[in-house]
């Protein structure tokens, strides 16, 4: 019988059966930070119950961690607080920390890959609802909440029922300006917000064949924006090669990995084909990722981008964007924090300056991307040109942190949400790609990236 990677991965994980729906799954590798451990750790202490499996548990500071002066003691109480409690119950059960200040230290779906940590044909969980970052190595990856973070500590394992099966296939080749984000939100903006609720997707085409893993996992990352319980794409020598300059891995190892995926003649229970010659650059216009538009295109008014969110936007159907002044500039997040990032926006601001008007931050990932920055000189790329270069951490991605965009201003952000407040009270937020961030930069108002591209 021909299956889908999605169905191979989860077969070879079902330890029982409980009914014709509801499987026990078990769980290679468990991502945790530091808010939403806590309420489990209680519980699993309340109960004086040992994590069963903690070498398969991997901690690290992401959320609440300033991103300047992280040698000093963190200020905000709540942040301290909740960085220590990680601190603590990571000690207290033998579980590995990358804490602040620590070389591997970073956003969690940007260290799990880069260390070798996440592999293709595993199942990864985390307390993060982005944690589907990780199927871009051919993986079931997932978000779960703190209950179920609590049963993975105590069993290794969690009842779920299995998903449905979506295929979302992009051919055809990107335009000049065109990034895996614009990817990500023009196929966001084409199902909608609730498109692939209750599928796992595998993610398709000559597009994502050509795509690096980077490119990979900024898409994976936003499946979930679509509705999906998940997004991975295939195993293949990209895949490979870039798990093998991280870790030792046996040819028999790499056979497997192979056969995992997809048979040919296998089922979907839905199929998606996009043509990738029809995605620009993309920004969004309301508070929802789905309201993504050609940065060239009116603002326009319908079900997904209500007036409500316009109105909190401040922007009227047939607006035009391009051209509007934007007051801060955020690349970073787990979405757009990696070094090819970092790399793609320095090399449109080298030998320019931010508008004056304009606050811009950049903040890796991981410690390992900072310091492959530093090595490759793009520190002082952005940093001649009027950028803060700031330490690892989530920053403005939410506002958890010191790292808030004013009450109304309006922010260009690499991140993965634009929801109202997400990145400060009263915040207004964009998305778009780093390039785009990072012309809005160079100009002070929204501006078509293909601008500065040879």
């Amino acid at each position: 019988m021909s299956r889908t990677i999605i169905d191979k991965i989860w077969d070879a994980h079902v330890v029982k059966s409980v009914t014709s729906t509801v499987d026990a799954l078990y769980i290679d590798t468990h991502y945790i930070h530091e808010v939403t451990s806590p309420q489990a750790f209680a519980g699993l202490n309340k109960r004086n119950l040992k994590v069963f499996r903690p070498q398969q548990t991997i901690a690290t500071a992401d959320h609440n961690v300033p991103t300047k002066n992280q040698h000093l003691p963190i200020e905000n109480e709540l942040s301290s607080h909740q960085v220590s409690t990680l601190v603590n119950n990571c000690e207290d059960h033998g579980i590995e920390l990358f804490g602040i200040g620590h070389e591997k230290n970073g956003i969690v779906h940007v260290i799990g890959p880069e260390n070798g940590f996440t592999q293709p044909g595993m199942t990864i969980v985390c307390g993060d609802s982005h944690t589907s970052t990780h199927g871009a190595f051919g993986a079931i990856a997932f978000g779960i909440g703190t209950s179920q973070v609590e049963h993975v500590l105590t069993t290794q394992c969690l009842l779920l029922s299995r998903p449905k099966t979506m295929r979302i296939e992009v051919n055809g080749i990107l335009g000049k300006g065109v990034t895996a984000k614009d990817t990500a939100l023009y196929i966001i903006s084409q199902l909608g917000t609730e498109g692939a609720t209750g599928h796992f997707v595998e993610f398709a085409g000559t597009v994502f064949e050509q795509f690096s893993m980077e490119e990979r996992m900024t898409v994976c990352n936003m499946s979930i924006e679509m509705g999906a319980r998940g997004g991975l794409v295939g195993i293949d020598a990209t895949t490979i090669d870039y798990v093998c300059k991280r870790v030792e891995i046996s040819k028999e190892r790499i056979v497997y990995w192979q056969s995992l995926n997809t048979d040919e003649a296998a089922q979907f229970d839905e199929v998606i084909k996009l043509d990738g010659s029809m995605i620009t650059p993309m920004i969004t216009t309301g508070t929802s990722p789905d309201t993504g538009i050609d940065i060239t295109q009116q603002v326009q008014s319908n079900q997904r981008n209500n007036e409500k969110g316009l109105s909190y936007m401040q922007m009227k159907e047939d607006d035009f964007l391009l051209g509007k002044n934007v007051d801060y500039v955020f690349i970073g997040s787990c979405t757009n924090s990696r070094i090819e990032d970092l790399r793609q926006v320095a090399e449109l601001v080298k030998d320019r300056k931010k508008a004056t008007d304009v606050t811009a931050w950049i903040v890796p990932g991981s410690n390992e991307v900072r310091k492959q920055a530093q090595q490759e000189g793009l520190d002082k790329i952005f940093i001649d040109a009027g950028f803060e270069f700031r330490e690892p951490g989530c920053s403005a991605c939410l506002a958890m942190n010191d790292d808030k965009i004013p009450s109304g201003a309006l922010c260009v952000s690499t991140s993965n949400r634009n929801f109202e407040g997400r990145q400060g009270d009263g915040a207004r937020t964009i998305l778009a790609s780093p390039i785009t961030a990072a012309a809005a930069a160079i100009t002070g108002k929204i501006t078509d990236p293909r601008t500065y591209l040879n």
